[in-house]
């Protein structure tokens, strides 16, 4: 099966703050790669991968967004059309964690109004170093109604089976939502059905956008 052979394409976002480990959960995911010197993102880096639920093929298109400060009002812009997010902390920063809360915000205030979103403890492999209680991350998350994952994506772990309950509930979602309002779809230049975006979709396949600055570990 082609990279074009897909029924629905599904915009998810990752976001979080610098330094969380979003872009090596992004390559772990698209490439099943991982890279520990991995630099901060510069403005949206994106690609897809394809998935299949309830025999159907979804287009997962990813953008990975930048989480330092300087690059936020421009990151904003890439939540638009999002129908899921992963909103990523490090277990070893509790700061990264208590700033979830502001992403989340911020993601609900720009992306669709169904949107699916999973709260994400990164580099669980750093057990020894944890500053953010599995408990306490849950409570946040069940007082949210978020799902709730702890990954490393270093040791890949928890990172596909993460992106298939996303995309997966993201699908459920929708088709519930399907039947109360008129919310299916334009289509791409290639004749796509498109749930993720009513405007300006981009259909990506496996090309990606990828600028990157020169410090700051994304590990």
């Amino acid at each position: 099966m082609s990279e074009e052979d897909y029924t629905y394409l599904f915009k998810v976002v990752i976001i979080g703050d610098s330094g969380v480990g979003k872009s090596n959960i992004f390559t772990r995911f698209i490439k099943d790669e991982f890279n520990l010197d991995s630099k901060a993102t510069i403005g949206v880096e994106f690609s897809a991968k394809n998935i299949t639920i309830n025999d159907k093929v979804i287009k997962a298109q990813v953008w990975d967004t930048a989480g330092q400060e300087r690059f936020r009002a421009l990151a904003k812009n890439y939540y638009r059309g999002a129908v899921g997010a992963l909103v990523v902390y490090d277990i070893t920063n509790y700061d990264s964690f208590k700033n979830a809360e502001k992403w989340l915000k911020e993601v609900k205030e720009h992306a669709e109004p169904h949107l699916v979103t999973l709260l994400i403890g990164n580099k669980c492999d750093l057990e020894e170093n944890r500053a953010v209680k599995t408990e306490d991350a849950t409570e946040f998350a069940e007082k949210a109604g978020l799902g709730f994952v702890e990954t490393s994506a270093k040791n890949n772990l928890n990172i596909e089976s993460a992106f298939n309950r996303l995309v997966t509930e993201v699908f459920e979602t929708l088709d519930k939502v399907g039947g109360e309002e008129d919310n299916t779809t334009t289509t791409t230049t290639t004749g796509k059905p498109v749930i993720s975006d009513k405007t300006d979709t981009i259909t990506i396949g496996t090309t990606k956008k990828n600028q990157q600055a020169d410090s700051g570990c994304a590990c």
